[in-house]
């Protein structure tokens, strides 16, 4: 539900209405509101880097070909689910100025975490020479999750996988740039 209407437009009532649940129940494992959303923020960030290891991680392909997977599977998921779903970190990040502090410094630590993944996956790129751009990894690191984050709106806006394409090549690209 708030990967779909974000987190500020769901209310209780439809949550445990969603999960079939009284409304006690709830308030039996929450205190209020922005301890579910931390919750649900929580489990998100450990499913997103199962599904970032699971790409990156996978030492059976060269480096820039585990990210190819990882754009091609995100891609998939968004279709499956005719792009209503994008990312809850995303999302969270446009309703972050009117969300309580608290959520700042866990996206803040989600964003961290998302960005040392795949530096690994970069520096070892440019280890075997895939990447010949000068900058650091994590510079790069940055960047690609910045682009990203905007290529998975866009992807909601038009319902296709071509912002995410789009930006995967153009990251490729400029990430070679004496060719």
């Amino acid at each position: 539900m708030v990967t779909e209407n974000g987190f500020l437009s769901t209310g209780i009532d439809s949550v445990v209405k969603t999960v079939g649940v009284p409304k006690g129940s709830f308030y039996h494992y929450f205190t209020n509101k922005e301890a579910f959303g931390l919750a649900v923020l929580a489990a998100y960030k450990r499913y997103f880097a199962q599904k970032l290891d699971k790409h990156l991680l996978n030492t059976a392909l060269p480096p820039l070909a585990r990210i190819d997977d990882f754009v091609l599977s995100a891609g998939l998921g968004m279709a499956r689910f005719n792009f209503t779903r994008g990312c809850l970190v995303g999302n969270l990040l446009q309703e972050s100025p009117l969300l309580p502090d608290t959520f700042a410094d866990v996206l803040k630590a989600t964003l961290f975490d998302w960005q040392t993944r795949i530096v690994r996956c970069l520096q070892e790129a440019i280890d075997k020479d895939e990447i010949k751009d000068m900058r650091p990894a994590c510079e790069l690191a940055i960047t690609f999750w910045t682009g990203w984050e905007g290529a998975v709106m866009r992807a909601k806006l038009f319902r296709s996988t071509e912002p995410l394409d789009d930006f995967w090549a153009f990251f490729k690209r400029a990430l070679q740039p004496n060719i």
